[in-house]
């Protein structure tokens, strides 16, 4: 449980020597605080250390507010949420106030009348970094009463009066006040909803209906874009991107390497219950920048990084339920688990309308060719002439997605040199099931490179000369 600060009243806290910042301030100062002591600024984020970073901290640096501009699945959410980190842990609020009022300069109707009547007894209340984060996902049927605040009837009908500054139930963007507040896809605000931000991002302040009320806002509004939403659904009205401070692109992974690191961090591996050996990451990394990159894809759309995660998922299910079905002991995901990521996934990519109804060839063409070269790189240069040798004389090996580990070593016996290739393929577990993983990746990959051939019927594969 974190350590809750002890000043429990106005008199408490000057008492203790705390000092008020803004949150843009707290902000710039912690960051060079860690930019200084040469610590992670924003804490699983991968990829973006040289391109999107130094432009976010200069950004944060300068106290502007920004826009995140890239294609979906880039890790914008993500990076906006990690901002909240550089926030201080702890900051004191008025006592039960909606809009997280700052004891020293009180700014809503009822914290200023309750300031008034306590002095310096004035109750205060402490509030966690993480409980400063405000998030709207914004939807075309979003309102100016959703983000900035409306009428409540209900205290209408408590006996106050419609004049009564109280009688406002405060929207999102107050709610979050002395914090972050973000809106995802900005585009897709209906102009006039976006009209009710101006305010906020240049006065600082926000006007309810016809109310005689300015509350000051101490906040730091982030929002999230694609740039398709800017030509086909939807746009940013010119007035409200002038007073944002920063526009910075995000990207996808530049490396297969990044690319490896971010499945490793995100897919939800031990929850699925199997291994997924360096190889298979590798092919479906490699495979997932393929897809980017094909002319059949459309680039305007992308390809999100939850493509890459969910076929990792999806390939280690797969060895889940072939150990279920076969009385495994130990679930490891091989070649023959790939196969299925092509048919779930299909609806994650936007194809051009050319390829309509090829969806499925394209795919599987290009998860070939990512386990051919992932095979170049690890087993392209050893020698696999021990393993060919088991094919000799009209030999051959029969494998599939409900072939377990064991059954398919004995099929194939014994072949010298695996502890050597399972070495290569960085596997240090010699359970079966990773040396069958290794061993069918290698058939495989002798047979992407035309030196065994490969019948398919049915989930079953059978490899021969």
């Amino acid at each position: 449980m974190p350590h809750i600060p002890e000043p429990r009243t106005l008199r408490e806290l000057r008492a203790s020597g705390h000092i008020h910042r803004t949150v843009k301030a707290e902000i710039r100062e912690n960051l060079l605080a860690r930019l200084r002591a040469g610590e992670p600024r924003f804490p699983g984020i991968v990829g973006f250390d040289d391109t999107v970073l130094p432009y976010l901290e200069r950004a944060l640096l300068a106290g502007h507010d920004l826009v995140l501009l890239g294609e979906r699945g880039q890790g914008k959410t993500r990076l906006i949420r990690t901002v909240t980190g550089l926030l201080d842990e702890w900051t004191p609020v008025v006592e039960g106030c909606e809009i997280n009022d700052h004891p020293y300069e009180p700014s809503c109707a009822r914290c200023r009348r309750l300031a008034a009547g306590t002095g310096e007894e004035l109750p205060i209340s402490w509030k966690h970094r993480d409980d400063r984060y405000g998030e709207k996902l914004a939807t075309p049927d979003t309102s100016v009463g959703d983000l900035i605040g409306d009428v409540d009837p209900i205290k209408i009908a408590e006996g106050r009066t419609l004049g009564d500054p109280e009688t406002v139930h405060y929207g999102l963007v107050p709610r979050s006040n002395r914090g972050v507040f973000s809106v995802n896809e900005l585009p897709d605000l209906a102009e006039r909803i976006q009209v009710s931000l101006l305010n906020v991002l240049e006065e600082r302040d926000i006007q309810v209906r016809g109310y005689n009320l300015r509350l000051p806002l101490d906040i730091l509004l982030i929002a999230s874009a694609n740039p398709e939403d800017y030509t086909n659904r939807g746009r940013i009205i010119t007035p409200l991107k002038d007073r944002f401070g920063a526009e910075i692109r995000t990207h996808y992974p530049l490396s297969v390497e990044t690319e490896l690191v971010l499945i490793r961090q995100e897919a939800a591996l031990g929850e699925v219950g199997a291994d997924l050996p360096d190889h298979l990451v590798e092919v479906i990394a490699r495979f997932t920048r393929l897809v980017r990159e094909s002319t059949a894809v459309d680039s305007r759309s992308g390809v999100s990084a939850r493509f890459s995660i969910a076929a990792a998922e999806t390939a280690a299910a797969s060895a889940v339920r072939r150990a279920a079905l076969t009385g495994e002991d130990h679930a490891v995901a091989r070649v023959a688990d790939l196969p299925g990521i092509v048919h779930t996934l299909r609806g994650k990519v936007e194809f051009e309308v050319s390829e309509e109804g090829r969806e499925i060839e394209v795919l599987s063409h290009l998860l070939r060719r990512a386990v051919a070269e992932t095979f170049r790189g690890t087993l392209g240069g050893s020698d696999l002439n021990p393993l060919l040798e088991r094919f000799s004389e009209g030999a051959q090996v029969e494998s599939g997605v409900t072939v377990p580990a064991a059954e398919l070593l004995r099929r194939v016996g014994p072949v010298p040199g695996l502890a050597r290739i399972m070495s290569q393929l960085g596997i240090g577990d010699e359970s079966p099931g990773h040396a069958a993983a290794a061993l069918e990746f290698a058939m495989e990959g002798l047979y992407l490179l035309r030196r065994l051939s490969k019948d398919e019927v049915d989930g079953t594969t059978v490899y021969r000369t």
